[in-house]
């Protein structure tokens, strides 16, 4: 086998990086993401391109978030990992999307593994699986209960607060492992950085409560960078059990409509039974797979 090339790309080579194979249409799925060039790296055997991933940040960031978008030729998982164990940048999470069902297509299954087995080898191990949704217009708004009032709120302190009460009982794993390594306040502030960090207003939050006045949780209509989402859902653990979370979830839908939105992406855990079967009421049909990858070893690499 001939030596492995790996090159981070430039806005004059670009183009380098769309010359894969792509089995798992990622480039479907990312032609709205923007990526700088010099954050894309391709592993080339006898100019063949084998290996490459596009690592994500929002224009103002320093240096790259995560990794979400990697692919790798079958038999190619070693070219793989050394591409991402050499990058000068370290970052925690990689994300592989897949297509809805792609566990009962035997094709989509091995290319899945290819890849699994790469971020394996270079020292990611998988934190979750989730749910990609994508609602529409033409799939008609869901219905709202009336049971709950939502009113905007400027105090990040209340929402921190909440975000608190929210995590402290949760089925979300990245939450989870945030509690896990520097506990529940820390996890609300992680949580309210990246809302913040959305370039959609932050007028646009808003709390739920009884019509007593009571907070029973908080919805977040957003943007992000391919556009309208649901950018957060959350009831505090006092109010769990009565289908609040669903009455969330239309009011987000609502929100985001009236103010435009062509469509709304949103996501869940797969473990996350509840949620998933309010965005199923609601619905939001499944259209994306994804399987998010973590390492604790991100303090950079050569």
């Amino acid at each position: 086998m001939t030596d492995l090339v790996i090159r981070t790309l430039d806005a004059s080579s670009a183009a380098l990086f769309r010359t894969m194979p792509d089995p798992l249409a990622l480039a479907e799925k990312h032609r709205n993401t923007r990526y700088r060039p010099d954050w894309q790296r391709v592993a080339l055997r006898d100019g063949r391109t084998v290996a490459r991933a596009a690592w994500w940040g929002r224009p103002e960031d320093p240096e790259p978030l995560l990794i979400n978008w990697f692919d790798v030729a079958e038999g190619e998982e070693a070219a793989g990992a050394e591409l991402l164990r050499t990058a000068p940048w370290r970052t925690p999470e990689l994300e592989l999307d897949l297509p809805a069902g792609w566990r009962d297509d035997p094709r989509l299954r091995a290319a899945a593994g290819t890849r699994t087995a790469a971020a394996r080898q270079a020292g990611y191990t998988p934190l979750v699986d989730r749910f990609l949704y994508r609602w529409t217009p033409d799939l008609g708004l869901p219905e709202r209960t009336g049971r709950l009032h939502f009113t905007p709120e400027p105090d990040d302190a209340v929402f921190h607060g909440l975000l608190r009460r929210i995590h402290s009982v949760t089925l979300d794993a990245h939450a989870r492992r945030a509690i896990e390594e520097d506990g529940v306040d820390r996890a609300a502030q992680e949580e309210l950085d990246t809302l913040r960090g959305l370039p959609s207003p932050r007028a646009w939050w808003q709390i739920a409560r009884t019509p007593g006045g009571d907070p029973v949780g908080i919805h977040i209509p957003a943007h992000n960078s391919s556009g309208p989402c649901v950018g957060f859902i959350g009831v505090v653990p006092e109010h769990r059990g009565h289908g609040y979370a669903y009455d969330l979830l239309a009011e987000c839908t609502h929100f985001l409509a009236a103010h435009g939105a062509e469509f709304v992406a949103a996501a869940t855990d797969q473990g996350n039974l509840p949620m998933a079967a309010h965005f199923t009421t609601a619905g939001y049909p499944v259209v994306r797979e994804r399987v998010n990858y973590w390492t604790d070893d991100a303090t950079g690499a050569g």
